[in-house]
């Protein structure tokens, strides 16, 4: 819940102090020669130029956004990265793929609800299927069988494509501290889907992986130093591609939801 009062108060704050604005993606210099150029030779140039027109994406907290994806990579780069890579010469390829399956079995609760209220009713019973098998014949999730022998997919879902199948908008760009690229509709999301989650830090009246605060960061440390682990080389080809690393990650983030909504 604290999350959630975090980013209504940066939201209110960054409007206050005039952060609100709508940044330029593409360089205006097409537009500009364009302008200039009114000699009819130029004519078939210049409709080649319309198709870089300066394209406007409503940004109202680029600033805070800038300094926060500048701090999360920040702390990628010299906390999380060397301890990812101390951790995956520790431990077998192997061995840290069974704990990711472990951590992905245990927010069956979350995929299930959010299958459900978006009707999927097949792809709930096929998650239904895969904690079931998964959770005794995998060994507490520790290996994936239910994939690997009866050919049951994934299928991930959370409250925010749940929000999204019902057509409330992402509404403006949000990097969250550690957490990463998100949006107003996802940051919000994740407290309902925290409801659901078998890990938190407060004691509930049904079984959860942790029930205090040192448990839950203890956990949630080994979850991501763990993915950090088996994703290093993906997160570096992306900042390879990247001429400016916010909006890069930004539009990245933001296509990818869209798409995950969409299917």
């Amino acid at each position: 819940m604290r999350l959630i009062y975090i980013v209504l108060f940066l939201s209110i704050t960054l409007n206050l102090t005039g952060c609100s604005s709508k940044t330029l993606e593409k360089p205006n210099e097409a537009a500009i020669y364009k302008e200039n150029s009114s000699d009819a030779a130029n004519d078939e140039f210049n409709e080649f130029l319309d198709e870089f027109e300066v394209e406007e994406v409503y940004d109202p907290f680029s600033g805070y956004n800038r300094v926060m994806t500048n701090f999360n990579d920040g702390a990628y780069e010299y906390v999380i990265k060397p301890v990812a890579k101390g951790y995956r010469y520790v431990l077998h390829a192997e061995i840290r793929e069974s704990i990711r399956n472990f951590f992905n079995n245990l927010y069956f609760p979350m995929r299930f609800a959010n299958n459900l209220l978006q009707g999927k009713l097949y792809n709930a019973s096929e998650e239904t299927g895969r904690f079931l098998i998964n959770s005794t014949i995998g060994i507490l999730g520790l290996f994936d069988p239910a994939k690997a022998h009866f050919n049951l997919d994934a299928h991930k879902e959370d409250f925010g494509q749940t929000l999204g199948f019902y057509g409330v908008a992402s509404g403006p760009h949000i990097v969250l501290p550690l957490l990463g690229p998100s949006n107003l509709r996802d940051a919000i999301s994740i407290y309902p889907d925290s409801l659901l989650s078998l890990i938190d830090y407060t004691e509930r009246n049904y079984w959860t992986l942790t029930d205090t605060w040192a448990e839950y960061l203890g956990v949630k440390a080994l979850e991501n130093v763990n993915y950090a682990s088996l994703n290093i080389e993906e997160y570096e080809k992306m900042k390879k591609d990247a001429v400016d690393l916010y909006p890069f990650l930004r539009d990245i983030y933001e296509q990818h939801r869209n798409k995950l909504i969409e299917e």
